[in-house]
């Protein structure tokens, strides 16, 4: 007797990104999948402190590869946590925590409109988050929380570029390009 073979799709990769912000961060990571068409499913939760992300970071992923043992789908490939420094307590804790549960962490100091800001315009000394954000409305009229992938797009090499010259950590300072080429390189 012939059987058919079970359905087999090949994984989409999947990462999961968990971000301090509810609007900007998740927004700007689901335009900057769909402009690249990339293959790429993102699973996003929002809102928390960094050492509370990366502690349902963790446990988001332990679950995915306890599901991922009956379905190679449920895996993801990559795990981020994405936060500001702010005054946040217990930060260097958190970046511990990631680096123990290998979970990519894109940082940014002061916030994560900086990654934003330098699509325009080099940032070398130190800024708050305001003034960040006053910047950002200079080179985006009409900027608010939701950032226009189609505007920032064309000048992303850019921002790369002036990401990578700055000390991590330091303000100002974002890793925000490493997800980003996690997201458009899959």
């Amino acid at each position: 007797m012939l059987r058919r073979r079970a359905r087999f799709r090949e994984p989409k990769p999947r990462i999961l990104i968990v971000c301090e912000g509810t609007v900007t961060e998740p927004g700007y990571s689901n335009d900057l999948r769909n402009r690249e068409r990339s293959l790429v499913e993102l699973v996003i939760e929002a809102g928390g402190t960094p050492k509370t992300l990366v502690e349902r970071a963790a446990l988001l992923k332990k679950a995915s590869e306890r599901r991922a043992r009956k379905d190679a789908n449920e895996r993801y490939e990559h795990v981020w946590c994405v936060f500001d420094v702010d005054e946040h307590p217990y930060l260097a804790e958190a970046q511990q925590q990631a680096r123990d549960n290998k979970i990519d962490v894109a940082i940014s100091n002061p916030c994560f409109e900086l990654w934003a800001l330098l699509h325009f315009q080099d940032q070398r000394a130190w800024i708050d988050r305001s003034n960040v954000q006053r910047l950002c409305r200079q080179h985006m009229p009409g900027y608010v929380k939701r950032l226009p992938c189609d505007v920032l797009h064309p000048r992303v090499d850019d921002a790369r570029r002036r990401a990578i010259e700055l000390h991590p950590g330091d303000n100002p300072s974002t890793t925000v390009h490493r997800l980003v080429e996690c997201i458009v390189n899959r």
